[in-house]
């Protein structure tokens, strides 16, 4: 098994704005990156939790994007993938299953349309950063630390996530890969997803979401964010190219094709839309969930 690429540093500022999976869909990273900057966002204030690259039209603009912006990104398993010049995403799909043989369509796609430049940058990514905010020790991972294409969900049972919260020595976890947004607070621990941009949340909208965490009164406060962009010249885009048409589908009605990676309580969920905008998660001093007056 290749040994992880761990990166450790202290962040003392008081906010950070966490998203993953743009799956390289690039009007969705441009009206992300809008929000950033309207909202005041610095580079060293932003986190990727990795898979730039995956199934739609432009892997090479949506790496050039997030290079030029110069944010701290997680190594996919999509870059992982792509930089040890593997044939498959290594997603963890089912041999045979429909995410697997639409999988055989875009990752050549991808892997054909990327620069030399591109890869060389994937090879620079971190597996797992290990960060210490104001002594608060935060885990970031794509899937988990043991597994970079582990899939960890809301229902996933906490002894679960607690082991591997406890396995890497952080007080909260910030994760990825699941594509859904969710928080699980217990035991004075947490673990976060922040949700993928790059794709809906199989919630029946064509909406994404990503997460800003601050800093205030020694706790860090997360929320919960979602936006709406351009899902209509991404999904022409992906029919141009002969992508999945199911996946271009999917971008404008929120409905995943195949539920086949998710748990019987999150597959319980398609097409009801998601509301955690108003939801705040305050760690760690006496963590607690409120509600808030957001919309």
């Amino acid at each position: 098994m290749e040994e992880k690429r761990i990166k450790q540093y202290n962040y003392t500022g008081e906010r950070l704005l966490i998203f993953g999976g743009s799956y390289s869909n690039f009007q969705a990273l441009e009206e992300l990156k809008r929000i950033a900057d309207e909202h005041g966002f610095n580079k060293e204030q932003i986190i990727c939790t990795g898979d730039v690259v995956a199934y739609c039209a432009q892997p090479e603009e949506s790496v050039n994007l997030i290079k030029d912006w110069g944010i701290l990104t997680l190594a996919g398993n999509v870059e992982i993938q792509l930089r040890n010049g593997d044939d498959d995403c290594g997603c963890n799909f089912n041999e045979g299953s429909r995410c697997d043989l639409f999988s055989r369509q875009w990752y050549p796609y991808a892997k054909a349309r990327l620069s030399e430049a591109s890869i060389d940058w994937m090879h620079g990514l971190p597996d797992v950063v290990l960060m210490d905010w104001n002594g608060t020790r935060v885990g970031i991972v794509h899937g988990t630390h043991e597994e970079t294409a582990g899939y960890i969900f809301g229902s996933t049972p906490w002894e679960e996530k607690k082991r591997l919260i406890d396995n890497l020595g952080v007080d909260l976890m910030i994760g990825g890969h699941c594509g859904l947004p969710f928080h699980h607070l217990e035991e004075n621990h947490l673990w976060f997803n922040a949700g993928v941009i790059g794709m809906p949340a199989n919630d029946g909208t064509d909406r994404v979401w990503y997460a800003i965490a601050e800093m205030k009164d020694d706790e860090i406060v997360f929320t919960h964010h979602c936006f709406e962009y351009d899902a209509v010249e991404s999904s022409a885009r992906m029919r141009e190219e002969k992508l999945p048409q199911e996946y271009a589908k999917t971008l404008l009605n929120g409905i995943w094709d195949s539920n086949e990676i998710l748990p019987p309580a999150e597959t319980a969920l398609q097409g009801q839309p998601i509301s955690l905008s108003d939801i705040q998660v305050c760690f760690p001093k006496k963590p607690v969930i409120v509600q808030s007056n957001r919309a």
